[in-house]
């Protein structure tokens, strides 16, 4: 069996990141990676320096389709590692995260189970607190962490679940739906996401898009076309 700390005190753990021009954002993300055994970000078509980055950073880059779903089932095909971390690439892995992460992973049972992170925003408002507080409540009663939140899992599980479908959006939703409550573990650490979006649009008006997108895919509708709703 794979120890989740190897014997050079490397965590055995492969780091999948999804990219498309996230070159401003995509050094953090990486840096805060360091002590992992791989990290792999697959560029979906950046018109940026987003692969040149990559690359001075030290990361294994691949290339496929544009598409988060695509892009991450391609970053876990290449993985070497037992042990799968998506991480998006405007999301920071806080302090104590290298800890929970090989805390969890030493257990075999857990083999059978899945991690995520709790969410925090890059913003010091009122209305990010509350959103991170509704997310936490989200994902505790309902156990739907999103992709911003990173996703820990075995692939040996990942690859029993079919890993995630070639969807433009609601690819992690869809995949932690496959997990289910029971199954997923919120661990000791944050994942610090951005909030330019919601600076950018609104809290409310990003929120409420964010829900409308959700209840869509609970009523069926194809992600192909609810990903003309998140985009608009």
């Amino acid at each position: 069996m794979q120890e989740a700390l190897s014997a050079a005190g490397v965590l055995e753990v492969s780091v999948i990141i999804p990219t498309l021009n996230a070159a401003r954002q995509l050094p953090e993300a990486i840096l805060a990676l360091q002590g992992v055994r791989e990290v792999i970000v697959v560029d979906g078509g950046s018109r940026d320096d987003t692969v040149v980055i990559a690359r001075r950073l030290g990361a294994h880059v691949r290339v496929s389709d544009p598409g988060r779903g695509v892009q991450l089932h391609a970053g876990a095909s290449a993985a070497l590692s037992e042990w799968l971390l998506f991480v998006h690439a405007d999301t920071v892995l806080c302090a104590g995260w290298r800890d929970a992460v090989r805390e969890f992973t030493v257990l075999h049972a857990h083999r059978r189970q899945a991690a995520t992170f709790a969410l925090g925003l890059d913003d010091p408002s009122p209305a990010a607190r509350r959103l991170e507080r509704q997310v936490a409540w989200r994902v505790r009663h309902l156990g739907l962490a999103y992709g911003d939140q990173g996703l820990l899992i075995h692939r040996e599980l990942y690859a029993s679940l079919g890993g995630f479908r070639a969807w433009p959006l609601m690819e992690d939703v869809d995949l932690v739906r496959r997990i289910g409550r029971r199954r997923l573990t919120v661990l000791p650490a944050v994942a610090r996401t951005s909030a330019e979006r919601w600076r950018a649009q609104g809290w409310r008006r990003r929120s409420a898009r964010n829900l409308l997108c959700l209840a869509l895919y609970f009523l069926g509708l194809p992600p192909r076309l609810i990903v003309r709703f998140y985009v608009r």
